[in-house]
């Protein structure tokens, strides 16, 4: 059979699909995930089947892009069944969708999801009487266990055996709620105690009074376990990285090898690919899981609900907050998340403005200018790295205003936010998330950028122009604009080269630092202080690093996802110059102002 997977947001639909098919669906406790259909197979007693899965949607009448898959998808497309995945949590409002698509096709399985907390909860369920009421077969499942998937593949073994029910009819969406009002009436029963805990929570996470200061606080608390816990890893792997490359250049050559090709693959592929390793991996491997947590356990929704009031006054939809947050590990996949906004005016203003959060790849960059020569404290550093990351949502919050009093004219729309309930993270799920959904995905489009451009850094610093090697060259021309916003040609240049993947700028400045043309970073921290203060650097140029890693040019892999996405090359070069205009305003006032000040 060709059967389709559908259900409200947040039910968990891709972790059923996962546990199906054994395929890796990005699952998370937010609403809004999935904005897009993907398909997997699996078998039932033998017999193979194909499942589609489909964005979230509240009922069949669309009011958003992946709710408009959804609807024209069950409405026009061929399948021979669906699944219609609940969660037992909040039944009644689930039930809407599955009494609709009940009308539409001759088989429909109801399955109960989350069941496990919904018993916590004090929510008991009759799914026999469930069953009868609606005339479609009901199952009880949680997903995460292996036990339960097992009985939901028998159920679809036995969905596969039935006749088509004759009805074929489309309910109303009033007519829905009544169908799901009197079904819940009979089977559910709630105890007073359901609400309490979530309710004292969200008094904390959501007040007026407490909201904001908790937001500041986990997020300085993320920052300061990243910092404390990631140097020391980052020094050992970067200088046993090197020092590999190192012997294996001696093997290499010893063998017969040519100097040159030698000095290519290892000077500059092999530095250039240990450095970025060594730099991302460590706060990776702590940034990652910290975040996966508050995202499992439901908070982000709830950061969406803090920040509406402030998007709603920049003329745009709080929805942008989540595309933020999805920012903070990879740019390209905040643009693909702008999808969850209804609105294509606030659409195109958060994919416009969404690089000016930093995503993976420039945070080890900030730590690092930070720690060197701003302050030496983990809990400082924390605390300035939370000030930039605030600066950085005011900046956008400035730019998409901007935006919707110039091109994008409008006013901010409506939108019905579903607050999830509070979940219990599950470590091991947490660990292998954010280690092979994100990090290693992070980490090889890192790699696979790192390599090709460490050869054009060797070239660059190989092939002369006038007897002036081309990166130093190309660095003199840009330092009088790299001077006026307090950098220099250097970092200048290392941002522009950079643009693959910014993950590359550290490397490239010591590359350029160096005699010899060779990646040679020192071996610790004090060290790459002094190479920094003996080519000039002081506090300001760290400062104004910082700032300019905050706001600039989006990466290629981002800029080519705005492409796809906007299908436009004027939203994409603006896109390119929106925040890179922003950087260089900033960056020349800071250092006008602390020339002045100091």
């Amino acid at each position: 059979m060709r059967i389709v997977l559908a259900g409200n947001p947040n039910v968990g639909k891709s972790t059923v699909f996962n546990a199906l098919t054994g395929m890796h669906q990005k699952t998370g406790n937010w609403p809004g995930k999935t904005v897009g259909a993907a398909r997997g197979s699996f078998t039932a007693d033998g017999v193979r089947h194909e499942l589609i899965d489909l964005p979230g949607t509240y009922s069949l009448t669309p009011h958003s892009e992946e709710e408009r898959i959804t609807s024209d998808y069950l409405r026009g497309s061929t399948y021979d069944a669906a699944i219609v995945v609940c969660d037992a949590g909040c039944l009644e409002r689930n039930l809407i969708l599955a009494a609709q698509i009940a009308g539409l096709c001759g088989r429909v399985l109801l399955c109960v999801n989350l069941c496990d907390e919904a018993k916590r909860r004090g929510i008991r369920l009759d799914l026999s009487e469930l069953s009868r009421r609606l005339s479609i077969p009901v199952v009880g499942i949680t997903a995460r266990r292996r036990r339960d998937i097992r009985r939901l593949r028998q159920a679809v073994s036995l969905l596969a055996g039935q006749a088509l029910r004759p009805e074929h009819y489309l309910l109303s969406t009033a007519q829905a709620v009544m169908v799901a009002e009197t079904a819940c009436a009979a089977c559910v029963e709630k105890s007073p105690r359901a609400a309490l805990i979530p309710g004292l929570a969200d008094r904390l996470l959501t007040g007026k009074l407490t909201a904001f200061p908790v937001m500041l606080l986990l997020l300085g608390l993320i920052f300061y376990l990243t910092m404390r816990g990631a140097n020391y890893p980052s020094e050992l792997l970067s200088a046993f990285l090197l020092h590999l490359g190192d012997s294996l250049k001696g093997t290499v050559l010893t063998a017969g090898l040519p100097p040159v090709l030698c000095s290519v693959l290892f000077d500059g592929v092999w530095r250039t690919t240990a450095w970025v390793v060594g730099v991302m991996m460590p706060p990776m491997l702590i940034f990652f899981p910290l975040f996966t947590f508050l995202e499992d356990l439901g908070y982000l929704p709830r950061v969406v609900f803090n920040l509406d009031r402030c998007f709603q006054g920049a003329r745009s939809c709080g929805k942008q907050a989540l595309t933020i947050c999805e920012g903070f590990g990879c740019n390209a996949v905040g643009v693909t998340g702008c999808r969850i906004i209804d609105s294509p005016r606030e659409r195109l203003i958060a994919i416009l403005t969404n690089s000016l959060i930093p995503c993976n790849g420039r945070l080890p960059t900030m730590m690092l200018m930070i720690t060197m020569f701003l302050t030496v404290s983990p809990l400082g550093s924390a605390g300035i790295l939370t000030a930039v990351i605030v600066l950085g949502i005011a900046v956008t919050l400035l730019l998409s205003r901007l935006l919707s009093a110039t091109l994008l004219k409008g006013q901010p729309s409506s939108f019905v936010l579903e607050l999830p309930p509070y979940r219990l993270p599950q470590p091991g799920r947490i660990l292998v998330r954010s280690f092979l959904d994100r990090g290693i995905f992070v980490l090889g489009r890192a790699v696979t950028v790192a390599a090709p451009a460490g050869v054009v850094l060797w070239l660059m610093t190989h092939v002369t122009l006038g007897n002036v090697p081309l990166l130093t060259a190309a660095s003199d021309f840009l330092d009088p604009l790299g001077r006026l916003m307090g950098l220099n040609g250097v970092i200048l240049l290392a941002f522009v080269l950079s643009m693959p993947a910014n993950e590359m700028c550290i490397p490239v400045i010591f590359m350029a630092y160096t005699a010899t043309g060779i990646l040679a970073a020192p071996a610790d921290t004090a060290g790459l202080h002094n190479l920094l203060s003996q080519h000039g650097w002081t506090a300001v140029t760290a400062v104004n690093t910082v700032l300019f890693s905050l706001t600039h040019w989006p990466c290629l892999t981002t800029l080519l996802t705005i492409r796809k996405e906007t299908g436009s090359l004027r939203w994409t070069l603006l896109a390119f110059w929106l925040p890179t205009a922003a950087g260089f305003c900033l960056c020349m006032l800071v250092n006008l102002f602390l020339r002045f000040v100091i």
